[in-house]
């Protein structure tokens, strides 16, 4: 099977090695780092979330003076042949190893307490034998559970189009939007820098949606907007919180290895707009019944879609948990229907007694995340 190898040395500023692939911003005509085929698979290294301004040196007053621009490095984009728009791209992951330290700051203006908590603070972690200890908060250990906060697919023209003007309209009611801003932009390139995506909010494109639960052994599901998906990644988490509550997780550095797979004219057929997973069994805990019991561990795994605030007209919603919510749900009723064959009907009903809605993320702004999880060992009994 292919292999290919992308390579930035996360102690050196992404401005520095970007010419070897990598980019801070969601545009259509970033150049691939890579071409693959179909079935092949892609070691890539990644850069902390702030790109290496935080280190075990970082002191709280320090963090006003971070650059923001330069949020969310990223490695690819990765070209995978045939894939095309109305495909599902399906990401498999098969490892992902962290650097040693990481961190966890309190950035004022950020985080879903962010009237509450206006004093900046950083949490320094040092990682061995699967857990995260620090000075910072004594007496605790966290188990590590490795995932990537940012993956996802270029936006076409026309989609990008279509989120800039809706935020620009969300922003204009008052809403927290990050947008478009040229000061920091990788590439820089005129006409790419001033109009491309920050890597704050997720979008039907995937991005910034923080799920915990992505990790080694899970599977992500990507509608295909451009002609070779143009698939990234970043923002690696030695562990997370279901909602990343003050904005960042045990931040850190990581490789990560998938492989990808083309699943031709899936999304059109489903009509899935938005990114969804398939987890092994212990991917999921404290589900209850038939998925959890006694301490059972599912056989069949899990499947889950997602929702993020907007509405279904097009209307974004800043920070609206329960449009998150909603759209989790509706797009697990049309999942259940279509796999299944039942009726929505039967598929609200089972989606009532089985499916767990899980906050993913609560931060990311405009944009929440919710995931619908759906137990498959229910089927076929």
């Amino acid at each position: 099977m292919a292999h290919s190898h992308i390579h930035l040395d996360p102690a050196v500023p992404l401005a520095r090695q970007a010419d070897k692939g990598g980019h801070n911003r969601w545009h259509p005509d970033i150049a691939p780092a890579v071409r693959i085929a179909s079935g092949s698979t892609v070691e890539m290294e990644t850069i902390d979330g702030v790109d290496g301004q935080i280190t075990p040196r970082t002191k709280a007053a320090d963090l006003a003076s971070l650059d923001m621009g330069r949020v969310h490095p990223l490695t690819g984009p990765v070209h995978v042949e045939g894939a095309e728009p109305g495909d599902l791209l399906a990401v498999k992951i098969e490892k992902i190893v962290t650097a040693n330290h990481g961190f966890t700051v309190i950035m004022p203006g950020f985080g879903f307490l962010r009237d509450l908590f206006p004093t900046p603070f950083v949490v320094h972690w040092e990682m061995a034998g699967g857990f995260a200890v620090s000075k910072q908060i004594p007496g605790v250990r966290i188990p590590g559970a490795p995932f990537m906060g940012v993956m996802g697919v270029a936006p076409s023209h026309e989609l990008l189009d279509r989120i800039v003007a809706r935020e620009a309209e969300l922003a204009g009611r008052g809403g927290m939007v990050m947008p478009p801003d040229s000061a920091g932009a990788i590439p820089a390139i005129a006409g790419i820098a001033s109009r491309a995506l920050r890597t704050i909010s997720p979008h039907e494109t995937g991005g910034n949606f923080d799920i915990k639960s992505l990790t080694e052994g899970a599977t992500l599901y990507l509608p295909v907007q451009v002609s070779g998906a143009l698939f990234s990644v970043g923002d690696a988490h030695f562990a997370q919180g279901d909602g990343e509550s003050c904005g960042t997780a045990v931040e850190t550095s990581a490789t990560f290895v998938a492989r990808f797979e083309v699943m031709k004219g899936e999304a059109r057929r489903r009509r899935q707009r938005d990114p969804s997973y398939a987890l092994p069994g212990h991917a999921h805990h404290g589900a209850a019944g038939v998925h959890g019991a006694h301490g059972a561990t599912p056989s069949k795994g899990y499947y889950a879609t997602t929702g993020m605030s907007v509405a279904a007209d097009g209307r974004a919603e800043s920070e609206n948990l329960t449009l998150a919510a909603r759209n989790a749900l509706i797009n697990m009723i049309d999942y259940i229907a279509d796999a299944y064959s039942l009726s929505r009907e039967q598929a609200y009903c089972l989606a009532s007694v089985a499916v767990d809605l899980r906050i993913s993320q609560v931060v990311d702004v405009p944009n929440m995340t919710v995931s619908a999880v759906l137990p498959l060992d229910i089927f076929g009994r």
